[in-house]
């Protein structure tokens, strides 16, 4: 039997996702191991290899190792060789502050301290041609400070180098020949385009995060060998994509928001075989919630994000609070809100729920693990939503007893209202923090959300997606099979892309037709490449290309696709259009249109479907009934089903769906059924 296997790392779960080559599918859920996480991956496929043994023929991988790393600043020691005069821009940055009027805000400490960035003499211009030559005796005294510091990691990003990578690659030659263990990363070959804060922030990331990206990447490897597993590890990249262990290894910037981009690559998987022209991702595992956009089969990305910064809820508004990584990547709003989320009260004594997760270890009251803050778990559970019976197939009891009083403690007790009132009033506010990321989504861009369909998964995602579809006004709601698992099922439809950008600066009613081609040519050759090193030919290739435009004089851009014959007038015609979707205007045609880059995906199509053409609806071990507390009925004997029992006929609301790795709520005023593929669709029913 063959297997290919997703593996998803989330803050309290370890999720993997098997399939059979005739289609079987075969889950598992184990603790994350947060001290070492591969720990939890080996437990987890130990197992599912143990009860279900085959040959693995792919293991793919979504990773938080590289977020992480800059969040609890364990990257390696790194240092910055950069023209003479621009060593303090990574202080300066690009002067955004998430916040206007908090004077105690400081900006997030440089990644490279100063006296690590240092300086060579040079000079280019924007064009590339050579104003002052490299002068090799800096570069000599920087190797030197690189050797007497013990650096590991070098990031390399000359002015103007985007449009000649020459003097960067003599330094890098210099030092890779001085100091060969050292792991350089220059800004030609991660980021050739203009700007020079964006593009040294994403540099000095990918030096950062490398060693400790590769010495996990490496490391992982061999426990999958000590396994007999010889199948090529693959990761998921930010933009959705997947990519080989050693090109993540060698441009770990490209993973650097691995985790939460596979949710939304099933979800598009799933919509174009649902033929779902609008779809919302709501993805709440045990965290955070984050929601992502699909639009005709196709997720929405943007051009830039920043790690480090907390919650990304608005991000392409109030920048500033974490470090640029300007890499194409899925377009994701997040929000502290998750299973695992603490419930309070502030010094004021309002309610407060998140970002301050209980995580993996304790995680919340009712797991036993010495948890004594409330979470939103502990409140799903008092409100009879959850089965005391257990988590995962009742592999993981939970405790009722102490999640009522622990919210009867810190919360209902000091409100002055039930242990009812007072959990769900909790949800409730969940709720309201979790829609401010679909709006982000959404409206913030341009979308109306009553126009989509929304996907709930995640361990939690299940629980709210009726509601928060009720108060957004959205009508269809759906739930995919493996709902808790299913970021590591979207890893298993995932394709292999690499995006590859190039700055092309110029006025598009007086540019060059032919260098607009030219370049277009030779990043789709680039890709085309890469792509037939993993192993797929030319035959099983598809090229997406994309221009990055804006008006003359505007001080971001926003990026185009560009299909059929390319012209500077089509790609003019092309962002008007893009501009009006997104803004609600455009400009008259007079207005001249600056291109700023241009942008290709190149991504390996399978030999084969990867979706399965259904997934049959799995059955459970539940109980008939549940008391279930709801506002407008107080404790209700609510009706318990699997997703097996649903499929036999409609039901209505209140109705629980629970199955081995979610549970889904079906409120009052929806109706639930099972589809054709294996989905729970809800819809309103007043």
């Amino acid at each position: 039997m063959n297997l290919r296997i997703g593996i998803d790392i989330g803050g309290t779960f370890t999720d993997l996702v098997a399939i059979t080559g005739d289609g079987q599918v075969i889950t598992r859920k184990t603790a994350s191991t947060p001290h070492d996480y591969g720990e939890g991956i080996v437990n987890g496929l130990s197992d599912l290899l143990r009860q279900h043994p085959g040959t693995v023929t792919d293991v793919l991988h979504a990773t938080t190792v590289g977020s992480n790393t800059i969040l609890e600043a364990k990257g390696a020691k790194t240092a910055l060789i950069t023209t003479k005069g621009f060593r303090d821009i990574l202080e300066i940055r690009d002067l955004r502050m998430p916040v206007l009027y908090d004077i105690s805000w400081t900006k997030p400490r440089a990644l490279v301290e100063r006296r690590l960035r240092l300086e060579v003499a040079e000079k280019l211009r924007p064009d590339g041609t050579v104003v002052q030559a490299l002068d090799m005796e800096t570069v000599d005294a920087a190797i030197e400070m690189l050797r007497r510091e013990g650096v590991k990691g070098l990031a390399i990003c000359l002015l103007h180098s985007y449009a000649n990578p020459e003097h960067e690659k003599a330094i890098a030659a210099a030092v890779r020949a001085a100091l060969p263990d050292v792991a350089i990363s220059i800004s030609s070959e991660i980021l050739p385009e203009i700007k020079e804060y964006p593009r040294t922030s994403t540099t000095v990331i990918n030096a950062y995060v490398q060693p400790v990206v590769r010495a996990y990447i490496t490391a992982l490897d061999a426990r999958l060998k000590a396994l007999g597993i010889e199948a090529p590890l693959q990761l998921m990249q930010s933009n959705g994509g997947l990519a080989s262990a050693a090109f993540a290894a060698a441009a770990p910037a490209h993973i650097i928001e691995s985790g939460p981009a596979a949710g939304v690559v099933g979800g598009a998987a799933l919509a174009r075989r649902l033929n779902e022209p609008r779809v919302i991702t709501f993805d709440m595992g045990g965290t955070t919630a984050k929601a992502g956009l699909v639009e005709y089969g196709e997720v929405l990305r943007s051009e830039a994000i920043e790690v480090g910064g907390g919650v990304m809820v608005g991000s392409r508004l109030l920048v500033g609070a974490g470090y640029m990584l300007k890499l194409p990547a899925i377009d994701l709003a997040e929000v502290g809100a998750g299973g695992g989320s603490i419930c309070r009260l502030d010094a004021a004594g309002a309610p407060k729920v998140g970002p301050v997760s209980a995580g993996a270890d304790p995680g919340p009251v009712c797991y036993g693990r010495g948890g004594t803050a409330p979470t939103i778990t502990d409140c799903n559970l008092a409100l009879g939503y959850l089965d005391p019976g257990g988590l995962v197939g009742g592999a993981m009891k939970l405790d009722l007893d102490a999640a009522r009083a622990a919210i009867a403690r810190d919360l209902a007790g000091p409100m002055g209202v039930s242990v009812e009132d007072a959990a769900f009033g909790m949800l409730r506010l969940a709720s309201a923090t979790m829609m401010r990321a679909i709006r982000a989504v959404s409206v913030e861009r341009g979308r109306d959300p009553r126009q989509f369909a929304l996907l709930g998964f995640g361990g939690n995602g299940p629980l709210f997606a009726a509601g928060i579809a009720k108060e957004l006004g959205i009508a269809r709601v759906l739930i995919p099979p493996l709902p808790g698992v299913f970021s590591a099922f979207g890893l298993l439809v995932a394709d292999a892309e690499h995006h590859a950008t190039q700055s092309v600066r110029t006025r598009l009613d007086a540019a060059d037709p032919a260098r607009i081609l030219a370049v277009l040519t030779d990043l789709e050759r680039a890709g085309s490449a890469q792509l037939a090193r993993d192993g797929f030919p030319a035959i099983r290739q598809e090229t997406r290309r994309a221009a990055l435009a804006r008006y003359l004089g505007q001080s971001s851009e926003i990026e185009v696709p560009l299909t059929g014959t390319v012209t500077p007038a089509s790609i003019a015609e092309a962002f008007g259009v893009e501009h009006e979707r997104t803004y609600g205007f455009r400009a008259p045609a007079s207005e001249p249109v600056e291109l700023m880059g241009l942008s290709v995906i190149t991504r390996g199509m399978p030999e084969r479907p990867r979706l399965p053409e259904r997934i049959p609806p799995f059955a459970a071990s539940v109980p008939a009934t549940r008391r279930a507390w709801f506002p407008n009925g107080g404790w209700t004997e609510t009706p318990v089903v699997d997703r097996a029992g649903l499929a036999k006929g409609p039901r209505v609301g209140p109705l629980i769906v629970q199955e081995y790795d979610a549970t889904c709520l079906v409120p009052h005023s929806f109706r639930a059924s099972v589809d054709s593929f294996g989905n729970i669709a809800m819809e309103a029913t007043a």
